[in-house]
């Protein structure tokens, strides 16, 4: 028969009741931000408690009246190696980590004379605010990885049964008026560490991220990409083995795809660019299928260059257009497909101006959400006074940058079960080192056509084909489970309008019949991937058409 312990899988010892709340008598500060310490120093000063400090805190401290004990005298071991070592030691976590309930921990630290810590006061160097500057080096970087800090953090969040651990400013108050009333509770101790946690796995997920990237077991943002990747894979970049997610509640959503559904949005913590640091200046609550649609306009929008509007439903574009203006964009746009256009999601990529505005309060046209970089005054007070569905409209500012750093350079996708992670689709096609592959030769006028159409086609469900006019879309045939209805819808959208026009295929036309229809709409030149076994029966059939057809090498399909 076993013996009960007090302690699962410990020797039995004499346990000693320990009150609640614990006062705090001995405290620990070492903080890097230093922001809310004089409030801090007022209260530790008329509480008696005895303060042991390291560096600039303790230099801080003592030039806001309190009386100080620096670590060195509890150590006996000064700081070295340029302040990287100079609270870890035994008289230090001893002192955070024995157990105020056994008597074996206390009878411990009484032979070996360490005073306990009540309470650990630490923030931690800022290691995500230094890597985000420009010229920030690796050498800077690896200087501010915190050592000692989340170690202190670790050790007494672990012991939150008898210490308490404070991580930020934000949280001075509620220690303060612990102080007051004689301690913390063991409540307070336990949310506390769930806190403290938190942090330092907040903390070291940043690390990880960015010391992937150092390491190069994934590729930077701007690394190139090849025009014709390997199929061996040899000339994609690196995916990392593991990486780690702190993902915080960004956007609670009334309901999902449909009313039964729960949703959110959520964000890496801490990251404020793409979606994750959107603001809505006005309008109703943003769905989760508004922003799916929000994220497919955006993605859109800022492959374009010039002045650009995008029209989306569906998360499909049904309008896209670049013009001299951006009212001119926009005009295009939303021309390109009226029906669908109404109750879209719109996304331009330059400051949402009056005139734009102006331009939607045209009768018998409503936009669900308009996203810009930023809005003209002039544009919001249009917009949420005069049209009938000005209480309806959302406008969003979304910031420009990166989104895909916080997380690992990676486009993620759930599945059940299960993370899908790529590299985004995000790098620039190159026309001068696209080949025509026909008798017949595009006219140099059709060249900016050609690449405004293979970039909007990349950003249209697969199978995909996208007809332009110039820099507008005029026609598109999506998410079809052959590439020959594609073509069929997408002309038919476009009617006469794609006479004279270009048409893009995301990836190759597997049998000739797609050029049959495509040569009976007046089409003047197809751009495509090419790759496919049947590709000479395809330019055969548009030699024959006297269509013009390149060949890209490189596929953009998207399901």
């Amino acid at each position: 028969m076993s013996t009960p312990h007090a302690h699962h899988g410990l020797p039995s010892t004499v346990m000693i009741a320990v009150p609640d709340p614990i006062p705090i008598r001995r405290v620990l500060v070492s903080v890097y931000d230093k922001a809310g310490l004089e409030q801090l120093a007022v209260a530790l000063k008329g509480s008696g408690i005895e303060v042991v400090s390291t560096g600039g805190t303790a230099r801080a401290l003592s030039g806001m009246g309190v009386k100080v004990t620096d670590v060195e005298a509890v150590t006996g071991f000064p700081e070295i190696l340029d302040g990287r070592v100079k609270t870890l030691h035994p008289t230090i976590f001893a002192g955070l980590l024995f157990r105020r309930d056994r008597q074996d921990d206390i009878d411990v630290i009484a032979r070996h004379s360490i005073g306990a810590v009540d309470a650990v006061i630490v923030n931690l160097y800022p290691f995500e605010s230094i890597i985000a500057q420009p010229d920030c080096r690796p050498a800077d970087a690896i200087e501010l990885i915190d050592i000692g800090g989340p170690s202190l953090v670790r050790a007494a969040a672990k012991n939150h049964a008898f210490t308490a651990v404070v991580t930020g400013p934000e949280q001075y108050a509620d220690l303060i008026a612990a102080l007051g009333r004689g301690g913390t509770t063991l409540a307070e101790r336990r949310r506390y560490a769930a806190q403290a946690f938190e942090r330092t796995a907040a903390y070291d997920t940043v690390i990880a991220a960015w010391m992937a990237r150092h390491a190069g077991l994934v590729s930077e943002p701007s690394r190139p990409v090849t025009a014709v990747p390997s199929t061996r894979g040899e000339d994609h970049a690196p995916l990392p083995a593991r990486f780690s997610l702190e993902l915080e509640q960004r956007l609670p959503l009334r309901y999902g795809e449909n009313p039964h559904q729960s949703a959110a949005m959520y964000a890496p913590a801490g990251s404020r660019v793409g979606l994750a640091g959107l603001r809505q200046l006005c309008g109703k609550e943003l769905s989760y299928n508004n922003l799916l649609d929000l994220d497919g306009a955006m993605r859109l929008s800022g492959l374009l260059e010039p002045p650009s509007a995008v029209v989306v439903k569906h998360t499909n574009p049904c309008g896209a257009a670049s013009a001299a203006t951006l009212p001119e964009a926009l005009a295009t746009a939303m021309g390109a497909d009226p029906i669908s256009a109404f109750g879209s999601i719109v996304s331009v990529n330059r400051t949402f101006d009056r005139a734009c505005a102006e331009l939607l309060l045209t009768p018998g046209l409503f936009v669900e959400v308009i996203a810009a970089p930023a809005f003209d005054p002039a544009a919001v007070e249009l917009l949420t006074t005069r049209p009938t569905w000005k209480a309806s409209v959302r406008l969003v500012e979304v910031p420009s940058g990166d989104p895909w750093g916080p997380t690992c350079g990676l486009e993620l996708r759930s599945v059940a079960g299960a993370i899908l992670a790529q590299n985004p689709d995000d790098c620039c096609d190159q026309p001068a080192d696209w080949k025509v592959v026909t008798k017949t030769v595009p006219h140099p006028s059709l060249t900016p056509a050609l690449d405004f159409a293979f970039t909007i086609v990349r950003r249209l469900t697969s199978n995909a084909i996208a007809v332009c006019q110039g820099a507008s879309l005029v026609g598109a045939g999506i998410g079809q489970t052959s590439r020959v209805d594609a073509v069929r819808i997408a002309l038919e959208k476009a009617g006469e309008r794609a006479r004279g026009g270009v048409l893009a295929s995301d990836a190759f036309f597997p049998f000739a019949d797609s050029i049959q229809l495509i040569a009976g709409a007046g089409i003047a030149a197809i751009v495509q991937p090419g790759g496919s076994k049947r590709d000479a029966e395809v330019i055969a059939a548009a030699d024959a058409a006297g269509i013009s057809m390149v060949f890209t090498a490189r596929r953009h399909f998207r399901h």
